[in-house]
């Protein structure tokens, strides 16, 4: 858990927080597939054999949504988050498989303030999903408004 009273003026280009960790399992990988990623890789592990993946994977946007979670689970917007215009890039490198213990480093790669009086300020951030054999297996690129220190 970082500091939970972080605002906009704590936001440094360079500044990085690593998150917990989290291990992923075969369950909720075919519950996630099941639910909005019906593909066999997914949600039957005898089918997922025969798939490139030789096995059952997470779906993407699982991976990116456990990536998510564990970033804004470290408290570092529970003062200061006013939601996000979304993404400028997300890649999927390696999958993610049953087992696999997932945490995130993310770093701040700008922090701008509002455009006009009164507007909101905007951080950018790279989330790396990095596995428990210290791999990135995914990277994105966010966009999040923060509110300025009281």
């Amino acid at each position: 858990m970082v500091d939970d009273d972080l605002y906009f003026e704590d936001f440094e280009v360079g500044y990085v927080l690593e998150s917990p960790s989290r291990t992923i399992t075969e369950a909720e990988i075919i519950a996630f597939g099941n639910k909005f990623a019906p593909l066999p890789y997914h949600t039957d592990p005898e089918a997922a054999t025969d798939t490139m993946f030789g096995g059952v994977v997470a779906a993407g946007l699982h991976t990116a949504s456990i990536t998510f979670g564990l970033f804004v689970e470290s408290g570092v917007f529970n003062a200061c988050g006013m939601g996000s215009p979304g993404h400028d890039s997300l890649r999927w490198l390696k999958p993610v498989r049953p087992g696999d213990t997932l945490h995130v480093r993310a770093e701040v790669t700008d922090a701008l303030p509002p455009r006009k009086q009164g507007g909101r300020n905007l951080i950018k951030i790279r989330m790396e999903a990095i596995n428990q054999d210290d791999e990135t297996v995914m990277v994105m690129h966010t966009l999040h408004y923060v509110k300025s220190r009281p």
